[in-house]
């Protein structure tokens, strides 16, 4: 008797670790405890093609999207491509970019569409080295030679990101991205909502936070989506990138938009 109550109270220490016992997939937090709900800044930027021409060439801070700018495709996109799951998970990014749905409503119901086990998302980083865009890793030297900080922030997956930076030279504590969970079997258990880049205004939340710690006076954001666009407020100056993708509501609104990263390079060396 004593044996099968001992056996029950073991079941049930398993099933309550499963309800609440979850791992991440890459390093620990980013030390931002307000972060989370930092509002934006509320001035407004109306940058002509020259002023931010100018900005660019006087940051003294950069903040890079990463799919679709930094590297060649959508993270996601490609992870759903390889559990099978690649014509619904692209529509819905597709969709989330032209700012069809909210950028949360989007990533949740990418994810759920994906369900990534530990281990899927592990052998899809091992088998899928980033494909960077041409031009970033000359860029972002260029920037650190300037004594210009250089930051990726993403919608995307800190676990992918990672490698990323490693390869152009970003430091890993200079990541904003989004962390899956899972349980302690490796079955996915969601993401970490107090991550600020799960929010639509995310990117926005990040840049506020970076000036307010750091003091950082020219702040420029460089993006391809809707989501880096709307970073600009509180960055002082947006780029767009479409040297992968064309977003014609990002090209519009952009005051500057760029096709390569060559363009970028080629700006700073007017200084």
């Amino acid at each position: 008797m004593l044996n099968l109550f001992a056996r029950f109270l073991a079941i049930r220490a398993v099933g309550h670790q499963q309800r609440q016992l979850w791992v991440r997939v890459g390093v620990k937090l980013n030390s931002a405890p307000s972060i989370s709900t930092m509002p934006g800044s509320v001035t407004e930027s109306n940058l002509t093609e020259s002023q931010t021409r100018a900005m660019w060439r006087a940051a003294d801070c950069v903040c890079f999207d990463v799919d679709s700018t930094v590297c060649m495709d959508e993270a996601i996109d490609e992870l759903a491509r390889f559990a099978g799951r690649d014509k619904e998970v692209a529509d819905l990014t597709n969709k989330a970019m032209r700012g069809g749905m909210t950028f949360r409503e989007a990533l949740e119901r990418r994810l759920e569409l994906i369900k990534p086990t530990a281990r899927m998302l592990q052998e899809y980083i091992e088998q899928n080295p980033p494909r960077l865009s041409v031009g970033i890793e000359e860029l972002v030297a260029q920037l650190q030679s300037r004594g210009v900080a250089v930051y990726l922030v993403s919608g995307g997956f800190r676990s992918i990101i990672e490698g990323v930076a490693d390869e152009i030279g970003v430091p890993r504590k200079n990541i904003f991205a989004n962390q899956i969970k899972f349980y302690f079997n490796g079955e996915y258990a969601g993401y970490d909502e107090k991550q600020p880049t799960s929010h639509q205004d995310g990117k926005a939340r990040v840049v506020s936070f970076l000036k307010q710690k750091y003091s950082y006076q020219r702040v420029v954001m460089v993006g391809d989506g809707a989501t880096d666009l709307a970073a600009c407020p509180p960055a002082d100056a947006f780029v767009g990138y479409g040297g992968n993708q064309v977003r014609e509501k990002v090209k519009k609104a952009a005051s500057w938009f760029v096709y390569s990263f060559d363009e970028l390079v080629q700006e700073l060396n007017r200084n």
